[in-house]
């Protein structure tokens, strides 16, 4: 059995971005890619919705080959080509997934939940989330998340910032480890949610 893994970074009051959608106010540094690489080195499928897709597929390909980039970032950008790529929509078609499109399938949002609870009784790599917060939460309030790994940043977004938790239900979590990677004023907090569905 196979864990679904969400990783997302947290202002201190528990932002995921900033007002409309603003990534750019988060408090990114080298720990924030030094653990969504380790997770993607565990992985064999991504788990995305359509927004974080996009964003995904408009960045990440030039980044593989760019001698600007350091060499973690041209990993990841390695990584994201090469896996699976699983993208919940009921808008995208097979056109907008190049260049990823022999790694990527689209499955409409009807049928997320059975497509999430196949992958997780498969074998092989973690299932991993990135960004995809009402992908998430969906999956986190229906018991198809394993963990969280949660990257809190020294930073405040302030009014306007979109909450990273919306579910309605409650869910007990157990932490499992805290990290502070090297250089980094992140802190990686690390979840088990102990009410996944088996």
């Amino acid at each position: 059995m196979r864990k679904v893994i969400v990783s997302e970074i947290l202002s201190l009051e528990g932002h995921f971005t900033g007002p409309g959608g603003d990534v750019s106010v988060m408090p990114f540094d080298a720990g924030f890619s030094e653990s969504n690489a380790a997770l993607l080195r565990g992985a064999d499928t991504v788990l995305l919705g359509r927004t974080t897709f996009l964003g995904f597929r408009d960045y990440w390909p030039g980044v593989r080959y760019d001698p600007g980039q350091p060499e973690l970032e041209r990993e990841i950008s390695r990584l994201n080509w090469t896996v699976d790529k699983v993208v919940v929509s009921d808008t995208l078609t097979a056109a907008d997934t190049e260049p990823w499109s022999e790694t990527t399938r689209i499955v409409p949002r009807a049928e997320a939940h059975d497509v999430v609870s196949a992958l997780r009784a498969g074998d092989g790599g973690d299932v991993v989330v990135f960004g995809s917060h009402v992908l998430w939460n969906d999956l986190l309030e229906h018991g198809l998340v394993d963990e969280l790994v949660l990257m809190v940043g020294p930073g405040l977004v302030g009014a306007g910032g979109v909450p990273a938790f919306t579910a309605t239900q409650p869910a007990r979590l157990r932490l499992l480890d805290v990290q502070r990677p090297d250089g980094s004023d992140l802190v990686r907090l690390r979840y088990a949610v102990d009410s996944a569905q088996p």
